[in-house]
């Protein structure tokens, strides 16, 4: 049934006088948001007028444009659309209730929220709609004049305290909606012209329609993202990065995306000449990306768009798919943006796949500012593969720590017969590389990567293999395996222990044994070894030593993981001992030179609390050795 044409009084209903009361009494961080509401819904009628005109329809030449009036003196501001506009029916509908599937729920959670904060972080930002005048509003007056009807144009005029009325406009209204709103008193800033730019600025600044604020165009830079690539030049790219991110620099790269199907997105994304806010592996606080719903700014710094190791982009995602009043809780549970996620990110991933194959310089300079953050991706089992190739570590191969290589570029330099990747973690290039883990493997020319950051390790370990070939630390090398290879590095060979000379060696293991007592599960021969006089690795199957520590800080435990002790019968030291062990299985400097090995051995791992026994023993070992020489 049509409503009389005349003046009309109406109750709104339930739903909206429950959201009104709720927004009048709680208090709110983001009552801006208003402004982009109406906004929104003036682009949206503008967009209605435009389809209207391609589909044959005559309407008055008008300009598609949003004209904001700001009137400090009277308390006012003025948003008007010159879009399809409403009628006498369409207006007691759509301002008098709520018609969106859900909102009724929506408006009891909010009704049983226990605090103003709760409620505020519920409605703050999202889902409110035209409502959200009245954050601002003591009266809010819509003139309305619709583009397929010639009745007169109507004014629809509310304080939002339950009840709202309709009446006639006289004389000439041009198409259209105007809404003209009286400013509480502790809302008058938004009757000032520069407040009302700036929010435009932030959340409707690309609209696809002018909007103008006392005849200035405000939304000057175009949405580059719904642009066609092939138009864009790359000083348009930098500046648009410039005006999102008001970073000085321009960026590394520019990952420009778009899809239609299964879901229907667009996308830019900027990666930072600089890393910013880096802090504990991740940035605080700076994670996201800009969602947009149809160039209508939804959320600042979404975080559900982009994984967190990918976190380093900048830039923003627009979907036509996404409800544009969606709520935050909503949005976190939406299945769309869900799989806008994993789409983006397997994009993401290709494109920087081709950067790293088509211009490697560029894309080690994003992974020397960014990598750290990137190593995060172990997690993205999903994205495994993409992930492992993405992937860049010093090596041996390289005469300096600047040096970085794929994990397909070692397998490319791989020894004909080798089939496992090998890695060893240090705190640097010098620590690592006077590890006597790697003596065997750099007597076969095997190319080791080294890692230096803790979160390394876990990296390896998540990945596992890569293309069949898997990742296996220097500590756990299997000598036999190795042995296969031949040798690269003329080494002079020592004379070999006689049987005699073998079965006294493994009593000295014994005594090293009973010196070091619980401190080691094992001491034995080693077949790693061909400088050191020792080494110290974890019992088979066990983590790498790297690992127990980075795991010993993090549960707080204070004590030493089980070492396995392995001693070099070609030492030159070891042999000394083992002549002095010879002729006296109880002589003091064995006990001495044993405790010294250990000890060094654990200061070179990082697990020597108290250096106090180890400086003390030095200082004995060479007042023994300046004797000889005094004498």
């Amino acid at each position: 049934m049509s409503q009389p044409k005349g003046t009309g009084n109406f109750k709104f209903k339930a739903e909206v006088n429950q959201l009104l009361n709720i927004l009048v009494h709680s208090l709110y961080s983001n009552r801006e948001i208003f402004l982009r509401e109406l906004v929104a819904n003036a682009s949206d009628a503008l967009d209605k007028l435009r389809f209207q005109q391609l589909q044959g329809a005559e309407v008055e030449d008008l300009p598609l444009q949003i004209d904001i009036t700001c009137d400090p003196g009277n308390k006012t501001l003025t948003v008007a659309d010159s879009g399809v506009g409403m009628t006498r029916e369409e207006m007691v509908q759509n301002l008098g209730t709520i018609a969106h599937s859900g909102t009724a729920e929506f408006v009891k959670n909010l009704s049983e929220s226990t605090s103003a904060e709760q409620t505020r972080d519920i409605i703050g930002q999202f889902g409110v709609g035209f409502y959200s005048v009245f954050m601002v509003a003591d009266e809010v007056a819509v003139t309305s004049k619709s583009v397929n009807d010639d009745e007169p144009a109507y004014t629809w005029k509310s304080n939002g305290q339950g009840s709202f009325s309709v009446s006639p406009v006289e004389g000439e209204v041009g198409r259209g909606t105007t809404i003209r709103i009286s400013l509480k008193e502790d809302a008058t800033e938004f009757a000032q012209p520069d407040r009302v730019k700036s929010t435009i600025r932030r959340h409707s600044g690309f609209v696809s329609f002018p909007v103008m604020v006392d005849g200035e165009k405000v939304n000057t830079v175009a949405a580059l993202w719904r642009e066609p690539k092939f138009q864009i030049t790359r000083e348009q790219y930098d500046e648009f990065y410039q005006a999102l991110t008001y970073d000085t620099e321009a960026p590394l790269d520019v990952i420009h995306l778009s899809a239609d199907a299964p879901i229907q997105f667009n996308s830019l994304f900027f990666v930072p000449k600089t890393s910013h806010d880096l802090l504990m592996g991740g940035y605080q606080g700076q994670h996201g990306v800009d969602l947009y719903v149809r160039r209508i700014l939804i959320q600042h710094q979404n975080k559900d768009v982009l994984p967190e190791y990918l976190g380093f982009l900048r830039g923003v995602v627009d979907s036509e798919d996404l409800p544009l009043n969606i709520s935050r809780e909503t949005l976190q549970e939406n299945l769309l943006l869900q799989k806008i996620s994993r789409q983006v990110t397997k994009q993401v991933l290709s494109h920087l796949q081709k950067l790293a194959t088509n211009n490697s310089e560029t894309y080690e300079e994003i992974w020397n500012q960014h990598g750290k953050i990137f190593k995060l991706g172990y997690t993205d089992f999903v994205n495994k593969d993409a992930f492992a190739e993405l992937l860049r570590f010093n090596s041996s191969h390289f005469d300096d720590d600047k040096g970085l290589t794929s994990l397909d570029d070692y397998i490319s330099r791989m020894k004909e017969e080798q089939d496992e990747i090998y890695f060893l973690a240090g705190q640097s290039r010098q620590a690592v590389i006077s590890s006597p883990h790697l003596e065997m493997l750099r007597r076969k020319g095997v190319e080791v990567l080294y890692l230096f950051e803790p979160i390394d390790e876990f990296v390896m370990d998540a990945v596992g293999t890569h293309k069949e070939y898997k990742l296996v630390s220097a500590e756990h090398a299997d000598p036999a395996k190795l042995d296969k290879l031949p040798d690269t590095e003329e080494a002079e060979a020592a004379e070999q222990l006689s049987d005699e000379q073998h079965a006294t060696f493994e009593g000295l293991l014994s005594r090293m044994k009973d010196i070091l007592g619980a401190r080691v599960t094992e001491v034995r021969e080693s077949k790693r070894l061909k400088d050191s006089p020792i080494v110290l690795v974890s019992p088979d199957g066990s983590m790498t030593s790297s690992m127990q520590k980075i795991m010993r800080v993090m549960s707080h435990d204070e004590s030493t993981p089980p070492r396995v002790m392995e001693v070099n019968p070609d030492n030159e030291l070891v042999r000394n001992l083992l002549r002095m062990y010879e002729k006296d299985k109880q002589d003091p400097f064995v006990t001495l030179a044993t405790e010294q090995l250990f000890e060094s051995a654990m200061l070179l791992d990082g697990y020597l609390e108290d250096p106090h026994g180890l400086v003390n023993r030095v200082r004995q070992t060479l007042t023994e050795a300046t004797k000889g020489k005094a004498e």
